[in-house]
């Protein structure tokens, strides 16, 4: 039985955080436990545990141990056109949420997606294009807010990557650089508001750390 173990510690000027998860492959299914810091700062505690078994492509059930939660998710794969179409189902018990997401793969450049909350205005449309494999652009029209959002990214031979993004409706402007190899990866974020009269620059750093046994 092959185990995976990944450790991610965020840091920024208000707080510091962290997160590590153990994940056991036992055939076709995958067994996962993941822990928060607050599982362990104050002592041994159920704070921040959570429980999964998965079936990559096929399904996740993840349970949250101190908030007696379970968490569906079905992924499924059909063909529009000969197009590969993914579809997604989440639902959460506690707060009886439905969400449906699904993406159209046009071609290898093209890509639309759509994302909606069940019983609400909530959806989001998103129109992906992939110039040579390494520039994205990404639109996404908001239609409970009728609002876009955009990202632009470019991703470079070195496995760095370069991401920025600006929310209209909150005039949040954002940027992006990370880098990922198979054993571990960083991500440095800074983020302004540009409605705010003093534009001070919000710094946060992850890094990640990932072993395989």
């Amino acid at each position: 039985m092959a185990m995976k173990a990944s450790l991610k510690g965020k840091y920024d000027a208000d707080k510091t955080s962290g997160i590590g998860s153990i994940a056991f492959n036992a055939g076709d299914i995958k067994l996962r436990a993941t822990m928060t810091d607050a599982t362990l700062v104050a002592g041994p505690t159920l704070n921040g545990l959570s429980l999964a078994v998965e079936k990559p492509g096929s399904f996740i059930v993840e349970y949250n141990v101190p908030k007696k939660d379970v968490r569906f998710q079905f992924m499924n794969t059909v063909r529009i056109a000969e197009k590969p179409l993914n579809l997604t189902y989440i639902h959460s018990r506690a707060d009886n949420r439905t969400i449906l997401d699904g993406s159209l793969l046009i071609d290898s450049a093209n890509k639309l997606s759509a994302n909606y909350m069940v019983g609400t205005n909530n959806c989001k449309l998103k129109y992906s294009y992939a110039h040579d494999g390494l520039a994205t652009f990404e639109p996404c029209y908001d239609l409970a807010k009728n609002t876009w959002d955009f990202a632009v990214s470019r991703r470079f031979y070195s496995g760095d990557t370069v991401k920025a993004t600006y929310q209209t409706s909150s005039k949040l402007l954002g940027m992006e650089w990370s880098k990922n190899t198979k054993t571990s990866g960083f991500k440095v974020c800074a983020s302004v508001n540009l409605a705010d009269e003093v534009k001070n620059p919000k710094l946060t750093a992850e890094t990640t750390w990932n072993l395989e046994m």
